[in-house]
C-alpha cells in the first residue's frame, strides 16, 4: 500500500514540478501563474500540450522549442524529477497520514524556493508566509484526528525558537543573511518540529554545516570571496529535509557516542 502511494505521489510530483517552474521564472516578476498559458520565451508561442507532459517532452524534442529550435533549460525536467523524487520518498517516509499533505506542500515550496533564492537571492512571500498557514491548519487536523496534542506544541515551540534564533541572526550580522530567511526559518521549524526534537536540531544545524562547507569550497575552488553573497535558503532547506529523513537516526547516534 505504502509503496503504491509513493508511486502516485511521484506522478504527482512531476506534474507538480512542471507548475513549479512556472512558479519560479513568474512569481518573483509579479505575474500570473495562471495566464497566459505556457510559451516559449523564443518565439512566444503556447507551448502545445503534447509538448507540455513532465520530462518526456523535453526528451522527446531534444530540449528545444519544437517552432523556434530555442533550447530550454536543462533546469526544467530537473526540477520536475526532483519534485516527482521529494514526494515519492516523503510519501514512504510518512505514509498515509494527514500530514503527508504538509510535507509534499513542503517539498514543492522548498523546490521554487531554492531555485529562486539561487537564481534572484530572494525568498518571496507569497511562497513562504501560505507555508504557516498549510501547516498548522494541517497538523491541527491531525492533532483532532489522532489526538496528538503534544506533536502540535512541539510545532508550535520549533516554530518560534527557529524564526527567534534566525531573526537574532540578522539582527547581529545583517549582512549574513536577510528577514527573508527568518521567515522560513519559522516554516521549517514548524514541520521540522512536528516530527520530534531530533529532526528540529539536526535539520536546524545541518543548514550552517552544509552552508559552511559549501562557502569554503566556493572560495577554494570557485573564486569567490569574503563579499560574495551567497543565498542561504537552499542550505536551510536541504538541512531540513535530512533532518526529515534521518533526524532521529543521526540525533540517536550522536546521543549514543556521547553516552559512551
Amino acid at each position: 500500500m505504502t509503496i503504491i502511494l509513493a508511486v502516485w505521489c511521484g506522478l504527482f510530483g512531476l506534474a507538480i514540478g512542471s507548475f513549479l517552474n512556472v512558479v519560479i521564472w513568474r512569481v518573483p516578476r509579479g505575474e500570473s501563474v495562471v495566464r497566459p498559458p505556457s510559451h516559449c520565451p523564443g518565439c512566444d508561442s503556447e507551448i502545445a500540450k503534447r509538448d507540455n507532459i513532465p520530462v518526456v517532452s523535453w526528451i522527446l524534442l531534444g530540449g528545444r522549442c519544437r517552432n523556434c529550435g530555442t533550447r530550454i533549460s536543462l533546469r526544467y525536467p530537473a526540477v520536475e524529477l526532483l519534485t516527482g523524487a521529494l514526494f515519492a520518498v516523503i510519501a514512504l517516509k510518512i505514509g498515509a497520514h494527514i500530514e503527508l499533505v504538509a510535507y509534499l506542500w513542503l517539498a514543492a515550496v522548498g523546490v521554487a524556493l531554492a531555485a529562486i533564492d539561487l537564481d534572484l537571492h530572494r525568498l518571496p512571500d507569497s511562497l513562504t508566509l501560505p507555508s504557516y498557514l498549510v501547516g498548522i491548519t494541517v497538523f491541527a487536523i491531525a492533532v483532532a484526528v489522532d489526538g496528538d496534542a503534544w506533536s502540535l506544541a512541539r510545532a508550535a515551540i520549533g516554530m518560534v525558537a527557529l524564526f527567534a534564533f534566525y531573526f537574532a541572526v540578522v539582527l547581529a550580522y545583517p549582512r549574513g543573511m536577510g528577514f527573508g530567511d527568518v521567515k522560513l526559518a519559522g516554516v521549517l521549524g514548524l514541520f521540522l518540529g512536528w516530527l520530534g526534537w531530533d529532526q528540529l536540531v539536526v535539520g536546524a544545524f545541518l543548514a550552517f554545516l552544509i552552508g559552511g562547507f559549501v562557502s569554503i569550497g566556493l572560495v577554494m575552488f570557485g573564486g569567490a570571496g569574503r563579499k560574495t553573497a551567497v543565498p542561504f535558503g537552499p542550505f536551510m532547506l536541504v538541512g531540513a529535509m535530512i533532518g526529515i529523513f534521518a533526524g532521529s537516526g543521526i540525533g540517536s547516534a550522536y546521543t549514543s557516542i556521547l553516552s559512551h
